[in-house]
Protein backbone atom coordinates (compact mmCIF):
# COMPACT_ATOMS: atom_id res chain seq x y z
CA UNK A 1 0.00 0.00 0.00
CA UNK A 2 1.00 3.65 -0.33
CA UNK A 3 2.11 5.36 2.86
CA UNK A 4 3.59 8.79 3.62
CA UNK A 5 6.47 8.55 6.05
CA UNK A 6 8.81 10.64 8.17
CA UNK A 7 12.28 9.73 6.92
CA UNK A 8 14.21 12.41 8.82
CA UNK A 9 13.64 15.50 10.93
CA UNK A 10 13.81 18.81 9.08
CA UNK A 11 13.26 16.81 5.89
CA UNK A 12 10.23 16.51 3.62
CA UNK A 13 7.89 13.56 4.01
CA UNK A 14 8.26 10.76 1.48
CA UNK A 15 5.69 8.42 -0.06
CA UNK A 16 6.66 4.78 -0.21
CA UNK A 17 5.20 1.27 -0.54
CA UNK A 18 4.73 -0.74 2.66
CA UNK A 19 2.79 -3.94 3.44
CA UNK A 20 -0.90 -3.67 4.28
CA UNK A 21 -1.26 -4.18 8.07
CA UNK A 22 -2.81 -7.48 9.13
CA UNK A 23 -4.66 -8.71 12.18
CA UNK A 24 -2.26 -10.25 14.69
CA UNK A 25 -4.19 -9.79 17.96
CA UNK A 26 -7.80 -10.80 18.76
CA UNK A 27 -8.70 -7.13 19.41
CA UNK A 28 -7.07 -5.67 16.30
CA UNK A 29 -9.08 -3.62 13.81
CA UNK A 30 -7.67 -2.72 10.39
CA UNK A 31 -9.30 0.37 8.89
CA UNK A 32 -9.31 1.33 5.21
CA UNK A 33 -8.61 5.04 5.40
CA UNK A 34 -11.23 7.37 3.94
CA UNK A 35 -9.65 10.55 5.25
CA UNK A 36 -6.60 11.58 7.28
CA UNK A 37 -6.33 15.02 8.82
CA UNK A 38 -3.20 17.12 8.42
CA UNK A 39 -2.47 18.64 11.81
CA UNK A 40 -0.07 21.32 13.01
CA UNK A 41 1.36 18.68 15.33
CA UNK A 42 2.55 16.93 12.17
CA UNK A 43 4.58 20.05 11.39
CA UNK A 44 6.01 19.98 14.91
CA UNK A 45 6.95 16.31 14.41
CA UNK A 46 8.91 17.22 11.29
CA UNK A 47 10.59 20.03 13.23
CA UNK A 48 11.80 17.43 15.74
CA UNK A 49 9.76 18.73 18.69
CA UNK A 50 8.42 15.21 19.41
CA UNK A 51 11.69 13.40 18.76
CA UNK A 52 12.61 12.68 22.38
CA UNK A 53 9.07 12.38 23.72
CA UNK A 54 7.82 9.87 21.14
CA UNK A 55 10.96 7.75 20.91
CA UNK A 56 9.78 6.53 17.51
CA UNK A 57 12.17 4.79 15.13
CA UNK A 58 12.36 6.31 11.65
CA UNK A 59 11.04 5.83 9.06
CA UNK A 60 7.42 5.57 10.13
CA UNK A 61 4.01 6.56 8.78
CA UNK A 62 2.65 9.83 10.11
CA UNK A 63 -1.02 10.83 10.63
CA UNK A 64 -3.16 10.73 13.79
CA UNK A 65 -6.59 12.03 12.62
CA UNK A 66 -8.23 9.12 10.84
CA UNK A 67 -11.57 7.79 9.70
CA UNK A 68 -12.66 5.16 7.20
CA UNK A 69 -14.21 1.73 6.87
CA UNK A 70 -13.45 -1.43 8.85
CA UNK A 71 -11.39 -3.72 6.62
CA UNK A 72 -10.61 -6.61 8.99
CA UNK A 73 -11.18 -7.50 12.65
CA UNK A 74 -9.67 -9.85 15.19
CA UNK A 75 -11.54 -12.82 16.61
CA UNK A 76 -12.53 -11.02 19.84
CA UNK A 77 -13.91 -7.84 18.23
CA UNK A 78 -17.67 -7.44 18.73
CA UNK A 79 -18.33 -3.69 18.57
CA UNK A 80 -17.65 -3.25 14.84
CA UNK A 81 -17.74 -5.43 11.74
CA UNK A 82 -16.21 -5.34 8.29
CA UNK A 83 -17.65 -2.50 6.23
CA UNK A 84 -18.68 -0.29 9.18
CA UNK A 85 -17.89 3.41 8.90
CA UNK A 86 -15.72 4.47 11.84
CA UNK A 87 -13.69 7.30 13.24
CA UNK A 88 -10.52 6.31 15.06
CA UNK A 89 -9.65 7.57 18.52
CA UNK A 90 -6.00 8.66 18.28
CA UNK A 91 -4.79 6.42 21.11
CA UNK A 92 -4.58 2.66 21.39
CA UNK A 93 -5.25 1.94 25.08
CA UNK A 94 -5.01 -1.08 27.36
CA UNK A 95 -8.37 -0.90 29.16
CA UNK A 96 -6.84 -2.29 32.34
CA UNK A 97 -4.83 0.46 34.02
CA UNK A 98 -6.31 2.84 36.60
CA UNK A 99 -6.79 5.67 34.09
CA UNK A 100 -8.66 3.42 31.65
CA UNK A 101 -10.81 2.01 34.43
CA UNK A 102 -11.70 5.59 35.40
CA UNK A 103 -12.73 6.43 31.83
CA UNK A 104 -9.72 8.72 31.50
CA UNK A 105 -8.12 6.58 28.82
CA UNK A 106 -6.21 9.49 27.29
CA UNK A 107 -3.81 8.97 30.22
CA UNK A 108 -3.55 5.19 29.74
CA UNK A 109 -0.29 3.98 31.25
CA UNK A 110 0.34 1.65 28.28
CA UNK A 111 -0.98 3.79 25.43
CA UNK A 112 0.32 3.85 21.89
CA UNK A 113 -0.26 6.84 19.61
CA UNK A 114 -0.43 5.96 15.89
CA UNK A 115 1.09 8.78 13.88
CA UNK A 116 3.23 9.85 16.85
CA UNK A 117 5.03 6.79 18.22
CA UNK A 118 3.88 4.11 15.78
CA UNK A 119 2.52 3.93 12.24
CA UNK A 120 -0.39 6.28 11.54
CA UNK A 121 -2.95 7.01 8.85
CA UNK A 122 -1.29 8.94 6.00
CA UNK A 123 -1.78 5.69 4.17
CA UNK A 124 -4.35 3.44 2.60
CA UNK A 125 -4.81 1.28 5.72
CA UNK A 126 -4.25 1.67 9.48
CA UNK A 127 -4.14 -0.91 12.26
CA UNK A 128 -5.72 0.07 15.56
CA UNK A 129 -7.76 -1.67 18.27
CA UNK A 130 -11.41 -2.34 19.00
CA UNK A 131 -11.14 0.08 21.94
CA UNK A 132 -10.26 2.90 19.54
CA UNK A 133 -13.00 2.78 16.90
CA UNK A 134 -16.32 4.63 17.09
CA UNK A 135 -19.00 3.84 14.55
CA UNK A 136 -20.27 6.98 12.84
CA UNK A 137 -23.75 7.84 11.64
CA UNK A 138 -24.71 6.85 8.10
CA UNK A 139 -25.17 10.53 7.27
CA UNK A 140 -21.47 11.21 7.86
CA UNK A 141 -18.56 10.48 5.52
CA UNK A 142 -15.06 9.59 6.78
CA UNK A 143 -13.28 12.33 4.82
CA UNK A 144 -15.66 14.94 6.25
CA UNK A 145 -15.13 13.99 9.91
CA UNK A 146 -11.57 12.60 10.01
CA UNK A 147 -10.06 15.67 11.70
CA UNK A 148 -12.62 15.39 14.49
CA UNK A 149 -10.55 12.39 15.65
CA UNK A 150 -7.92 14.71 17.11
CA UNK A 151 -8.47 18.39 16.34
CA UNK A 152 -12.18 18.09 17.06
CA UNK A 153 -11.62 15.80 20.02
CA UNK A 154 -9.03 18.12 21.53
CA UNK A 155 -11.32 21.12 21.04
CA UNK A 156 -14.26 19.21 22.51
CA UNK A 157 -12.24 18.06 25.53
CA UNK A 158 -11.12 21.59 26.37
CA UNK A 159 -14.50 23.20 25.78
CA UNK A 160 -16.38 20.51 27.72
CA UNK A 161 -14.15 21.27 30.71
CA UNK A 162 -14.65 25.01 30.23
CA UNK A 163 -18.42 24.50 29.95
CA UNK A 164 -18.57 23.16 33.49
CA UNK A 165 -17.48 26.61 34.67
CA UNK A 166 -19.46 28.82 32.30
CA UNK A 167 -22.91 30.16 33.22
CA UNK A 168 -25.43 32.19 31.24
CA UNK A 169 -24.11 35.74 31.04
CA UNK A 170 -20.46 34.68 31.33
CA UNK A 171 -17.98 35.46 28.58
CA UNK A 172 -15.56 33.05 26.95
CA UNK A 173 -12.72 34.33 24.78
CA UNK A 174 -11.53 31.91 22.09
CA UNK A 175 -8.04 32.71 20.81
CA UNK A 176 -7.64 31.29 17.32
CA UNK A 177 -10.51 30.30 15.02
CA UNK A 178 -8.53 28.02 12.73
CA UNK A 179 -8.49 24.23 12.56
CA UNK A 180 -9.23 23.62 16.25
CA UNK A 181 -10.77 26.94 17.13
CA UNK A 182 -13.59 26.82 14.59
CA UNK A 183 -14.62 23.47 16.09
CA UNK A 184 -14.34 24.83 19.62
CA UNK A 185 -16.66 27.73 18.82
CA UNK A 186 -19.34 25.31 17.60
CA UNK A 187 -18.98 23.08 20.65
CA UNK A 188 -19.20 26.10 22.96
CA UNK A 189 -22.41 27.13 21.22
CA UNK A 190 -23.83 23.62 21.61
CA UNK A 191 -22.89 23.17 25.28
CA UNK A 192 -23.20 26.61 26.87
CA UNK A 193 -25.16 29.85 26.92
CA UNK A 194 -21.97 31.88 27.37
CA UNK A 195 -21.19 34.92 25.24
CA UNK A 196 -18.44 33.89 22.81
CA UNK A 197 -15.69 36.32 21.78
CA UNK A 198 -13.29 35.14 19.06
CA UNK A 199 -9.86 36.70 18.54
CA UNK A 200 -7.78 35.82 15.48
CA UNK A 201 -5.15 37.51 13.30
CA UNK A 202 -7.04 36.52 10.16
CA UNK A 203 -10.09 38.61 9.20
CA UNK A 204 -11.35 35.61 7.21
CA UNK A 205 -11.17 33.35 10.28
CA UNK A 206 -12.98 35.98 12.36
CA UNK A 207 -15.67 36.21 9.69
CA UNK A 208 -16.07 32.42 9.64
CA UNK A 209 -16.39 32.35 13.43
CA UNK A 210 -19.30 34.76 13.20
CA UNK A 211 -21.19 32.35 10.95
CA UNK A 212 -20.79 29.35 13.29
CA UNK A 213 -21.73 30.80 16.65
CA UNK A 214 -19.38 33.56 17.81
CA UNK A 215 -21.16 36.58 19.30
CA UNK A 216 -18.20 38.90 18.72
CA UNK A 217 -15.21 38.70 16.39
CA UNK A 218 -12.04 40.70 16.94
CA UNK A 219 -9.05 40.84 14.60
CA UNK A 220 -5.77 40.65 16.53
CA UNK A 221 -4.32 43.92 15.27
CA UNK A 222 -2.58 45.21 18.40
CA UNK A 223 -5.69 46.71 19.96
CA UNK A 224 -7.50 43.43 20.53
CA UNK A 225 -6.85 43.16 24.27
CA UNK A 226 -8.37 46.58 24.84
CA UNK A 227 -11.39 45.65 22.72
CA UNK A 228 -11.96 42.48 24.75
CA UNK A 229 -11.75 44.49 27.97
CA UNK A 230 -14.29 46.96 26.58
CA UNK A 231 -16.67 44.09 25.82
CA UNK A 232 -16.25 42.72 29.35
CA UNK A 233 -16.73 45.97 31.27
CA UNK A 234 -13.01 46.18 31.92
CA UNK A 235 -13.03 42.93 33.91
CA UNK A 236 -11.94 40.34 31.36
CA UNK A 237 -13.60 37.02 30.55
CA UNK A 238 -14.45 34.25 32.98
CA UNK A 239 -12.78 31.76 30.63
CA UNK A 240 -10.12 32.03 27.92
CA UNK A 241 -9.57 29.04 25.63
CA UNK A 242 -6.26 29.48 23.82
CA UNK A 243 -6.01 27.37 20.67
CA UNK A 244 -2.79 29.14 19.59
CA UNK A 245 -0.33 29.10 22.50
CA UNK A 246 2.47 30.85 20.63
CA UNK A 247 3.38 34.15 18.99
CA UNK A 248 2.43 36.17 22.07
CA UNK A 249 -1.04 34.63 22.39
CA UNK A 250 -0.53 33.66 26.03
CA UNK A 251 0.74 37.12 26.98
CA UNK A 252 -2.35 38.73 25.48
CA UNK A 253 -4.68 36.00 26.66
CA UNK A 254 -3.78 36.41 30.33
CA UNK A 255 -4.59 40.12 30.05
CA UNK A 256 -8.06 39.19 28.76
CA UNK A 257 -8.78 36.99 31.80
CA UNK A 258 -10.75 38.26 34.78
CA UNK A 259 -9.89 37.63 38.42
CA UNK A 260 -10.50 33.98 39.42
CA UNK A 261 -10.78 33.12 35.72
CA UNK A 262 -9.78 29.90 33.96
CA UNK A 263 -7.16 29.89 31.20
CA UNK A 264 -7.32 26.74 29.06
CA UNK A 265 -4.10 26.04 27.18
CA UNK A 266 -4.64 23.99 24.01
CA UNK A 267 -2.17 25.28 21.43
CA UNK A 268 1.51 25.21 22.33
CA UNK A 269 4.86 26.58 21.28
CA UNK A 270 5.81 29.24 23.84
CA UNK A 271 6.18 29.58 27.60
CA UNK A 272 3.64 31.23 29.88
CA UNK A 273 5.43 34.04 31.68
CA UNK A 274 3.31 35.19 34.62
CA UNK A 275 4.67 36.26 38.02
CA UNK A 276 3.47 33.80 40.64
CA UNK A 277 2.26 36.69 42.81
CA UNK A 278 -0.14 37.64 40.01
CA UNK A 279 -1.47 34.10 39.85
CA UNK A 280 -2.04 34.06 43.60
CA UNK A 281 -3.43 37.56 44.01
CA UNK A 282 -5.84 37.13 41.09
CA UNK A 283 -6.49 33.45 41.87
CA UNK A 284 -6.39 32.52 38.18
CA UNK A 285 -6.17 28.95 36.97
CA UNK A 286 -4.09 27.53 34.14
CA UNK A 287 -5.51 24.30 32.75
CA UNK A 288 -3.70 22.09 30.27
CA UNK A 289 -5.62 20.15 27.64
CA UNK A 290 -4.44 17.16 25.67
CA UNK A 291 -6.72 15.03 23.52
CA UNK A 292 -10.10 13.79 24.76
CA UNK A 293 -11.23 10.36 25.87
CA UNK A 294 -13.09 7.70 23.91
CA UNK A 295 -16.33 8.86 25.53
CA UNK A 296 -15.54 12.45 24.53
CA UNK A 297 -15.24 11.26 20.93
CA UNK A 298 -18.58 9.46 21.10
CA UNK A 299 -20.25 12.62 22.40
CA UNK A 300 -18.61 14.73 19.71
CA UNK A 301 -19.82 12.38 16.99
CA UNK A 302 -23.34 12.74 18.37
CA UNK A 303 -23.08 16.52 17.87
CA UNK A 304 -21.71 15.91 14.36
CA UNK A 305 -24.60 13.60 13.48
CA UNK A 306 -27.02 16.26 14.75
CA UNK A 307 -25.38 18.83 12.48
CA UNK A 308 -24.29 20.98 15.41
CA UNK A 309 -20.57 20.61 14.66
CA UNK A 310 -19.29 20.76 11.10
CA UNK A 311 -15.73 20.73 9.84
CA UNK A 312 -14.61 23.19 7.23
CA UNK A 313 -12.16 21.18 5.13
CA UNK A 314 -9.87 21.33 2.14
CA UNK A 315 -9.32 17.89 0.62
CA UNK A 316 -6.14 16.68 -1.11
CA UNK A 317 -5.40 13.33 -2.80
CA UNK A 318 -2.90 11.32 -0.78
CA UNK A 319 -0.17 11.86 -3.37
CA UNK A 320 -0.47 15.63 -2.85
CA UNK A 321 0.58 15.31 0.79
CA UNK A 322 3.36 17.87 0.39
CA UNK A 323 0.93 20.48 -0.94
CA UNK A 324 -1.29 19.91 2.10
CA UNK A 325 1.63 20.24 4.52
CA UNK A 326 2.96 23.34 2.76
CA UNK A 327 -0.46 25.01 2.64
CA UNK A 328 -1.00 24.38 6.34
CA UNK A 329 2.45 25.69 7.21
CA UNK A 330 1.88 28.84 5.14
CA UNK A 331 -1.53 29.53 6.68
CA UNK A 332 -3.42 28.92 3.44
CA UNK A 333 -5.80 26.31 4.91
CA UNK A 334 -9.11 27.53 6.32
CA UNK A 335 -10.39 24.87 8.69
CA UNK A 336 -8.65 21.50 8.23
CA UNK A 337 -6.67 19.86 5.43
CA UNK A 338 -7.68 16.25 4.72
CA UNK A 339 -5.72 13.64 2.76
CA UNK A 340 -7.92 11.19 0.83
CA UNK A 341 -6.32 7.96 -0.46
Amino acid sequence: MKAVQVVGYHENLRMTDVPVPTVTDPHDVVVRIGGAGVCRTDLHILEGQWREKSGVTLPYTIGHENAGWVHAVGSAVTNVAEGDKVIVHPLITCGLCRACRDGDDVHCAQNRFPGIDTDGGYAEYLKTSARSVVRIDDSLEPADVAALADAGLTAYHAVAKAARRLRPGDRCVVIGAGGLGHIGVQVLKALTAAEIVVVDRSPEAVKLAGTIGADHGIVADGEHVERVLELTDGQGAEVVVDFVGEGGATRDGVRMLRRAGDYHVVGYGENIDVPTIDIISSEINFIGNLVGSYNDLRELMTLAAQGRVRLHTTKYPLDRFQDAVDDLDAGRVRGRAILVP
